[in-house]
């Protein structure tokens, strides 16, 4: 694999539209928005493509300088007819909005755009694989064959999509492995950055919480998120701390590993976990809080983790691809198996035992997140890759990681 992991993008026709495809239309300005306004402020016609746009996300692509464009593709489930017309119908788009360049992110936007972005006629193509997602992360119970197959599937169609993409971004190196040894993705196609990132001066370190012991986790309901070890291990550190606060903060999810409401307000009724639903600006959040902690099964590198990092909180995570590459070993947190709710338990209950470890592992999350997840610093490779240099930097790449760096 090499380092620029491609074509010369110096060596080819400037760019000088591009088109962002998701299926998710929150996620642009929420997860590509410092992306989106780097690629306008560097002069690229920007266009925005999600299937659900409302009134809502379409206000936040302008305000972002970018153009909000309407397609039809399902964000989960697999039928074979209704993705084949998607993506015949958003080949149709691409062909009308004359892109120079695609860039697509999660499962289907990357399977199905990229494919349609080859059919229509655009030069350039490149993915994000942010994370496998449910279909490659195993589940806490026993493999099914319906899951086996669909991974045989959805890895067929990733084989195909990925042929015609020019570069293939991953978060950690778990990932690049999985991918270029099953022969997903051929290794000189393969470009791994450091995360998504944050923007470390709108996410400033604060002062933890100490009294009482706050813990947090935010994430999409979903089980391989590790959210029913943190009700567990919650109830195991309540039974001798009390006092404890037990921080839940995400909205409802349609993957198959999706908890239903009832579960979840189960859990807020008996008094395991404080639960505020989604919310759109998570730092007040994190500011009231001791530790953030993700039992996650496997993450891409969790974005979560880096805001709280940036606001100075240590970690509790998984040794788990992604999750572990967030963590120096006490240091600014502690790893623990995944799916081990004792040992998730025992390592909240360390803090609680020695409280003065909270700030101190705060400051180095801080660090580590000054060092590897700065926002405008991954951009600036993604821009140098596209061949156009970052605004402010005259220059190309510099967040090409060598070692465990997600975002």
């Amino acid at each position: 694999m090499s380092e620029r992991g491609g074509a010369n993008a110096e060596s080819r026709d400037p760019i000088g539209s591009i088109a962002i495809i998701t299926s998710i239309a929150f996620s642009l300005a929420n997860f590509r928005g410092p992306l989106i306004e780097a690629l306008v402020a560097a002069g690229l016609r920007v266009y925005a493509l999600a299937p659900d746009h409302d009134e809502g996300t379409r206000a936040a692509v302008r305000a972002l300088g970018a153009e909000p464009v309407d397609i039809s593709l399902e964000r989960t489930g697999m039928r074979p007819l209704r993705d084949a017309r998607d993506a015949f119908r958003l080949a149709g788009t691409l062909r009308r909005l004359n892109p120079d360049a695609t860039f697509a992110y999660f499962i289907k936007p990357v399977i199905y755009g990229s494919l349609a972005a080859k059919r229509a006629g655009v030069r350039r193509r490149y993915a994000l694989v942010a994370g496998l997602g449910y279909v490659f992360t195993p589940g806490g119970g026993r493999e099914t064959p319906k899951r086996r197959l669909l991974r045989a599937a959805v890895s067929r169609l990733y084989r195909r999509a990925l042929r015609v993409c020019d570069l293939v971004y991953f978060q950690n190196e778990d990932d690049v492995a999985q991918f270029v040894g099953a022969g997903l993705v051929a290794p000189e196609r393969v470009r791994r950055l450091a995360g998504t990132g944050v923007d470390l001066e709108r996410l400033q370190a604060a002062p933890p919480v100490t009294s009482p012991p706050t813990f947090l986790l935010m994430a999409r309901l979903l089980r391989e998120k590790g959210i029913a070890e943190y009700v567990a291990a919650a109830r195991i550190v309540r039974a001798s701390h009390p006092e404890a606060r037990f921080l839940l903060l995400g909205g409802f999810d349609p993957n198959p590993g999706g908890f239903t409401r009832a579960e979840v307000e189960g859990w807020a009724a008996e008094g395991a976990v404080e639960w505020a639903g989604h919310v759109d600006d998570v730092r007040p959040w994190i500011a009231q809080s001791s530790v953030y902690v993700l039992p996650s099964y496997r993450e891409g590198k969790p974005r979560s983790t880096q805001e709280a990092m940036a606001m100075g909180r240590p970690i509790v995570t998984t040794d788990a691809p992604g999750c572990r590459d967030t963590v120096e070993e006490g240091v600014n947190g502690f790893l623990v198996p995944v799916r081990d709710v004792p040992r998730l338990a025992e390592a909240m209950l360390r803090f609680i035992g020695e409280p003065g470890l909270i700030a101190k592992m705060g400051a180095e999350s801080r660090r580590l997140a000054e060092e590897r997840f700065d926002v405008r610093r991954i951009n600036a490779t993604i821009l140098a890759d596209l061949g156009i240099a970052a605004p402010g930097t005259g220059h190309g790449p510099q967040a090409f990681v060598s070692g465990g760096e997600r975002g």
